[in-house]
């Protein structure tokens, strides 16, 4: 069954307007941006030609400048425009650069070729763009899998979302556990991490940054220190190089680790992460426990609807104004304060773990401005949360 996700139509859309700008699409893999392009392709009227640097046979800027010109010799129709698509960009060292050459190159002589980018990579894909090709763009984000996306494709419920988190490609192995984890770890994790971060980013501590992933799955939706990650940790390191490892990590969609919210911005920045996995999958297939067991386990289950809330927050929220942190003073915590502009909202989630609202209080207290919002029995529901746009939540 062919599934086409909300974002695609918004490229088929762009691709298809008079004016020339580039589109570049943006987010984890196998969440279905090659499958996008690769059914664009299919329906588009002209010449197409589609490379990826992802096949390992790229070698430096020389690659973007050959597929480009593999394009523009097609048989030109001057009713018919070209598309030339370019997957996993920004494994090529200094892209942006080439990109904006032979851009600017097509427009002056009048080339009639779209382009299509395609990159798992935050850091290095908007470092490119800011750098060198502002005012040339469009920017797609393909995020994880919704709950609604996973409920209506494959017809699951909330429980079975939580668990396994949404990517499409291991759908097929979920009735054999063994075989889904396996798959998880093998070709996406290590994939990620190998292809994503640490064959495009110098990085002197790999296993430093792996084992900061695995603790990270071990502890998700939990406040933990640098210096104690340290201390969980055997490989040397300082609390500097874990704090950019996590961001390298944050870089490929795979781990956040969100701040304290606090009316002054030195101590926000200065404070322990809570660490955000941006799929379930990540957290659980790292874990020895099975979907029942883990099911049965209301402490641990607790935290994956927590890791849950703070991911679909962040996955949907495509503001840059919009802002999610926890809070914690003394004994008193708030599991997430979301911002934009001047608005706050303080977010519990209720997963049958008594007194939790003696932080939402203390915080309300603190900044009256700041509207509750409560997730779970006597709230808003799982199920409404999750299938609602982040937007309609907090506005």
């Amino acid at each position: 069954m062919k599934f086409k996700r909300d974002e695609y139509t918004k490229i088929w859309d762009s691709l298809n307007k008079k004016q020339y700008l580039l589109d570049i699409i943006i987010g984890p893999r196998q969440v279905g941006k090659t499958t996008a392009a690769k059914e664009i392709m299919s329906k588009w009227a002209g010449h197409v030609h589609y490379a990826s640097a992802d096949m390992g046979l790229s070698s430096g800027t020389g690659w973007i400048t050959f597929q480009w010109n593999q394009a523009r010799s097609k048989p030109v129709n001057k009713e018919q425009t070209g598309l030339l698509i370019l997957d996993e960009i920004q494994k090529i060292h200094d892209w942006s650069n080439t990109v904006k050459g032979l851009w600017d190159e097509d427009r002056l002589l009048n080339h009639n070729i779209k382009v299509l980018l395609l990159g798992s990579s935050s850091l290095l894909l908007t470092k490119g763009l800011t750098e060198s090709l502002a005012g040339r763009f469009i920017l797609h984000r393909f995020t994880h899998w919704t709950y609604s996306e996973c409920k209506k494709i494959f017809n699951w419920d909330i429980d079975k979302w939580i668990y396994f988190g949404g990517y499409p490609g291991t759908v097929q192995f979920i009735n054999e556990i063994d075989s889904w984890k396996q798959y998880v770890n093998d070709s996406l994790i290590d994939t990620v991490i190998s292809k994503d971060v640490l064959s495009l980013q110098t990085v002197n501590k790999p296993a430093l940054l792996r084992n900061l992933f695995s603790l990270s799955a071990h502890f998700p939706a939990q406040i933990l220190s640098y210096n104690k990650m340290l201390g969980q940790m055997h490989d040397a390191g300082n609390t500097t190089t874990l704090a950019h490892y996590l961001k390298l990590l944050e870089s490929a969609f795979l781990v956040i680790g969100i701040e304290n919210y606090s009316g002054n911005i030195i101590r926000t920045k200065s404070s322990s992460p809570k660490l955000i996995l941006l799929n379930n999958a990540l957290i659980t297939a790292f874990d020895t426990k099975n979907y029942i067991e883990t099911r049965k386990d209301l402490v641990w289950w607790g935290r994956l609807l927590e890791n849950a809330v703070g991911a679909h927050i962040i996955n949907s929220s495509q503001s840059i104004s919009t802002k999610i942190m926890y809070w914690r003073a003394d004994n008193y915590e708030v599991d997430f304060v979301v911002t934009s502009g001047q608005k706050v909202w303080a977010v519990e989630i209720k997963s049958g773990i008594p007194g939790k609202l003696k932080g939402m209080r203390e915080f309300c207290a603190k900044y009256p401005e700041a509207k509750p919002v409560i997730i779970g029995p006597g709230g808003i529901s799982f199920e409404e949360f999750f299938s609602s746009c982040i937007q309609d939540i907090f506005k």
